[in-house]
């Protein structure tokens, strides 16, 4: 779900909070877990909120109540995107293989999420830990080619 509104505004970011269970992050390229949900910062007054499967309808739902007399924008886009997980000691090197991101450990570290592309691909991007992992989100349209990608980065290490 993206979610577009003021961070300068205290009661915005309450509402939001007390219906995802964590605060958004203001922090450019940071990501916030909750119990829940995941708050990613796309830009100052924009965030995309990851969801269980099948859980944003209710979380836009419940959004668009608590934040009725704000300035907002709340979009469901599930269908706008496919999420894979890359992981393990040479995930750093498939990514770097093709993605113009630095993402050595001294640039991109667990916590940290941006857009940027991978081969030919426009990704979202999540460093999930230091393993490490990352969450790779693409459009649906993409989603064959990007694993195939991937894929074919893999071989080399077996």
């Amino acid at each position: 779900v993206t979610l577009r509104g003021n961070p300068d505004d205290a009661a915005f970011m309450k509402a939001v909070e007390d219906v995802i269970g964590v605060a958004l992050p203001t922090r450019a390229l940071s990501f916030a877990e909750g119990k829940t949900y995941t708050a990613c910062w796309m830009g100052p007054d924009e965030w995309l909120l990851l969801t269980p499967e099948d859980g944003q309808t209710a979380l836009v739902a419940a959004l668009n109540g608590a934040l009725e007399s704000f300035h907002k924008s709340v979009v469901d886009v599930t269908d706008y995107y496919v999420m894979m997980r890359l992981g393990g000691q040479n995930a750093r090197e498939i990514l770097t293989n093709s993605c113009p991101l630095d993402v050595h450990p001294r640039k991109f570290t667990a916590g940290m999420c941006t857009n940027t592309k991978y081969a030919r691909a426009s990704i979202f991007l999540m460093q999930l830990d230091d393993t490490p992992s990352y969450d790779v989100m693409v459009r649906w349209s993409m989603a064959d080619y990007l694993w195939n990608y991937f894929f074919d980065g893999a071989k080399e290490f077996a």
